[in-house]
């Protein structure tokens, strides 16, 4: 494991694989190193042509956190790690890590192109919107020590988890988890901001962003989450769609690494 520090002295862990072209991956919601592997996976397949980045983001896993919470801090995050690389970087965002990416992307950070898998938008009607006030009911929540609520919320109004299915998921090694870094989920949400409100994506948050991107979904996932990629793609002027073949809200790593190294130009 090897840290950068970032802008707000925060310390970021992360773990690089391979030389080459510096490519970081950003996890999405309640994801960190020590609970998602594939990231490790993607590094280790690509280290041929790649120095990839798979870090904790901060008040995860092994790095560090600082009140308050800003999203201008995750930016700065990714800022310190492409610093690390010495040249632009390839940034390949899941889930809610992918509006994050583009954000990145949007403040100027040098980045060379950007992957999204499945960013987290709700376009009209294809599935309820997030509540209104669901950052709101997070960080209540986390404040009245109640993380467990917090991962619920998440899980029910945000993954669209069946509210009867969560007594079961409190049971698996999945949960516990989950409710350590519930305090994150927050973050997450001030990310997605108004992407997951059924109104359109805002005209301006990303209007510059002017390096290729790349918006992936599986042809096996939710309805609502292919809707949301075709809508990002259909949004960014410079960006490509793409299905992947068998895959949902995740994808194996030998799945993906081939389609970050085309992107890349590696091939």
């Amino acid at each position: 494991m090897s840290t950068v520090t970032s802008a707000d002295g925060t310390t970021i862990a992360f773990e690089a694989y391979g030389e080459g072209r510096p490519l970081i991956l950003v996890d999405g919601a309640t994801a960190h190193r020590a609970v998602n592997p594939l990231n490790a996976e993607v590094g280790k397949l690509l280290s041929d042509g790649f120095r990839t980045y798979v870090y904790d983001r901060r008040g995860r896993g092994e790095s560090g956190d600082t009140a308050p919470y800003a999203i201008q801090r995750e930016i700065e995050d990714i800022a310190a790690l492409i610093e690390d690389a010495g040249q632009p970087a390839i940034v390949f965002g899941w889930s809610s890590g992918s509006l994050l990416a583009l954000d990145a992307a949007a403040a100027g950070l040098p980045i060379a192109g950007l992957a999204l898998f499945e960013p987290p938008v709700v376009v009209g009607d294809v599935r309820p919107p997030l509540p209104t006030d669901y950052v709101e009911q997070l960080d209540a929540f986390v404040a009245e020590g109640r993380r467990d609520k917090a991962a619920e919320l998440f899980m029910t109004a945000a993954a669209m988890m069946p509210a009867e299915a969560i007594p079961g998921m409190k049971q698996s090694p999945y949960w516990a988890p989950v409710e350590e870094i519930a305090h994150t989920i927050s973050y997450d949400g001030r990310i997605m901001g108004t992407t997951m409100s059924g109104n359109p994506l805002p005209a301006d948050r990303w209007a510059d962003v002017k390096v290729p991107v790349l918006v992936l979904h599986g042809d096996k996932t939710w309805p609502a989450l292919s809707a949301g990629a075709e809508a990002v793609a259909a949004h960014l002027p410079t960006a490509t769609l793409k299905a992947i073949p068998g895959e949902n809200h995740g994808t194996e790593p030998a799945t993906l690494a081939p389609v970050l190294r085309e992107f890349a130009g590696l091939t």
